[in-house]
């Protein structure tokens, strides 16, 4: 029976969430499958992947063949790296231990680079929140002094009619005590 790795996919309409199956080559996308050895969600930055990296690692050595996407996502989880160093101990190019210790220096180096991507990634977000923030400061700030302005020019309108109509009281009074003293 050959086999093959594929992903399975899962989620909702535009948001897609896949599990890593060993599948018969003849099976559909979502049909049977032999083994679930993880999932793959693409959705987040970098993509997770929880894989059961021993039973991958023991499909790969078997035979079974991934498809593409799921070559990359092996290859950068290491189970292909983990596969030629096994190679290079039967060989006996390096015993087992060391075998491992270049596997976790490289797994190592690997999740470093991820980190610093979630590092940027929240760096980015926080600077843009920052910027925005800023922008609507500066939104509020005008919006507050054409409001300001508008109060003064309506104060100073209103001082304006208050004095004429004082002026205007004034004035018949003022006429009226006039022809009283002559």
């Amino acid at each position: 029976m050959a086999t093959r790795i594929r992903l399975q996919r899962g989620g909702r309409k535009g948001y897609a969430f896949y599990g890593i199956v060993i599948a018969d080559v003849r099976a559909p996308r979502d049909g049977k499958f032999t083994e679930k050895i993880g999932t793959f969600n693409p959705n987040t930055n970098p993509a997770t992947v929880d894989l059961n990296f021993d039973r991958a690692l023991y499909w790969v050595e078997t035979g079974a063949q991934p498809t593409d996407t799921v070559r990359n996502i092996l290859k950068r989880e290491g189970v292909y790296l983990m596969k030629h160093l096994r190679g290079g101990v039967k060989k006996g190019a390096f015993d087992e231990a060391e075998a491992q210790k270049k596997f976790d220096a490289w797994k190592e180096n690997k999740q470093k680079g991820f980190d610093d991507i979630r590092e940027k990634d929240a760096k980015a977000k926080k600077d843009a929140e920052k910027a925005e923030l800023e922008a609507e400061k500066k939104m509020n700030e005008s919006i507050a002094k054409k409001v300001a302005e508008k109060k003064a020019a309506e104060a100073a309108a209103k001082a304006e009619a208050e004095a004429e109509k004082t002026a205007e009281e004034a004035a018949p009074e003022a006429e009226e005590a006039a022809p009283a003293e002559a």
